[in-house]
């Protein structure tokens, strides 16, 4: 059995091999800066890591899941997701209170407790802050490339997850006024800091090229798929 800080390596390491720009990889800076942690620390634990042949990894190099670590952090991140949607539908929680709960519960080590969470939810897709939610199988069904940041001028999009899920990113969305399904009109961006003034439900609001980064989206020739596939590739 693993300890809780080994299931959270498993976990974060998950987040950030999805990313498409990681191509299945993470770097010890970027794990360790993703935990809140000094790389010595996180250095030691990959050792350990490594030794339960749960990740391949080289000293100063690139750390990548084995099919077992793979297996156990996807299966961390499921559960991670579905209690936060427990969290936010049933018990009325903030989305940006969930995180830190779920931390904790999903280290409950219970099979048949997951599998009827998932049925009592409704056999969710989508996490309260729009990620996306591994299903029974380990497997996720979309994908978010696509960000506020790439969409133009006079285009619109539809905002579906956050890719930072800290709480002060989560408070600075709420104070923007946005939310997940919330249709955004880019109004103008600006050429020398691609600050972008944007409309959200007749609301003009000036956001920076690092919160757009942050806001993943269906753009406007998608929105009325449920499946994007011409440009944000879901």
């Amino acid at each position: 059995m693993l300890s809780f800080t080994e299931e959270n390596y498993l976990k974060t390491l998950i987040s950030i091999t999805l990313k498409e720009e990681s191509r299945g990889e993470a770097g010890t800076n970027e794990l360790a800066d993703k935990l809140g942690l000094k790389p010595s620390t996180v250095n030691d634990m990959l050792k350990k890591l490594k030794e339960k042949k749960l990740i391949e990894y080289e000293k100063y190099g690139k750390i990548k899941l084995t099919d077992e670590g793979y297996k156990i952090g996807i299966y961390i991140l499921r559960k991670h997701r579905l209690w936060e949607t427990f969290l936010f539908q049933k018990l009325n929680f903030k989305w940006d209170e969930v995180h830190p709960i779920a931390e904790q519960l999903e280290h409950i080590q219970s099979d048949v407790l997951i599998d009827k969470l998932d049925q009592f939810l409704g056999y969710p897709e989508f996490d309260p802050h729009g990620d996306v939610i591994p299903n029974a199988q380990g497997e996720l069904k979309y994908k978010y490339n696509n960000t506020l940041f790439n969409i133009k001028t006079g285009e619109k999009c539809r905002m579906v997850a956050v890719k930072d899920n800290s709480v002060a990113f989560l408070k600075y969305v709420i104070e923007v006024g946005l939310g997940i399904d919330n249709i955004i009109h880019v109004v103008s961006i600006n050429p020398y800091d691609e600050m972008m003034e944007i409309e959200v439900k007749g609301k003009h609001v000036f956001v920076s090229k690092k919160f757009a980064e942050n806001i993943y989206v269906v753009c406007e020739s998608c929105m009325n798929n449920k499946v994007c596939k011409v440009h944000c590739k879901l």
